[in-house]
């Protein structure tokens, strides 16, 4: 699966990810860091990829067609537990899943939300 993650996703989880056959963009470390959110946004939906971010402001594009968006929303947030919660996230969902859905994990709960502007 072809996967966007912001900045703020740890880069171990973007080491495993791969590990486990995953396509992921990390825009760390190029000329395109720290670039806004809109272009953030437009970008995962160029390459048709899940966005994984801790950015709530992405919920703005619930009902629009997308590829998948996962928010980590922690009180407390760390690595390890932004970390655990994308894993799980991923466990839960399959590919097939993700058009569409966007999921915000949270430290008890998670709240979904599936756009009616899929195709």
């Amino acid at each position: 699966m072809k996967i966007f993650v912001d900045e703020n996703v740890p880069k171990i989880t973007v080491t495993e990810l791969r590990e486990k056959g995953h396509d992921v963009i990390d825009i760390r470390g190029t000329l395109e860091q720290g670039i806004a959110d809109d272009m953030i946004w437009l970008k995962a939906q160029e390459e048709k990829c899940l966005l994984i971010t801790t950015d709530k402001g992405f919920t703005v594009h619930r009902e629009e067609t997308h590829y998948g968006i996962l928010i980590i929303r922690l009180k407390h947030p760390n690595r390890l537990k932004i970390h655990h919660s994308v894993m799980r996230a991923m466990r839960k969902y399959t590919e097939r899943d993700w058009p569409g859905l966007m999921v915000v994990m949270r430290d008890s709960v998670l709240s979904t939300w599936k756009s009616h502007n899929q195709k």
